[in-house]
């Protein structure tokens, strides 16, 4: 079950840091590009391990 919400919660992250850097760099707000690029990078690091680990299992 967790591995059909990781990538969807990992790509809602995604897109909310890209619509925060679409903005113009007036209305940015820093705290939530640093927060979001830190949780996506998380999440993608989580994907990446287990994809890795179930390419090992076959």
């Amino acid at each position: 079950m967790t591995t059909g919400i990781i990538p969807l919660v990992s790509i809602i992250i995604w897109i909310a840091v890209s619509y925060e850097l679409s903005k113009p760099s007036e209305k940015q707000n820093k705290r939530n590009i640093i927060t979001f690029t830190a949780l996506g990078a998380l999440s993608t690091v989580i994907l990446t391990i287990s994809l890795f680990q179930n390419f090992i299992s076959f």
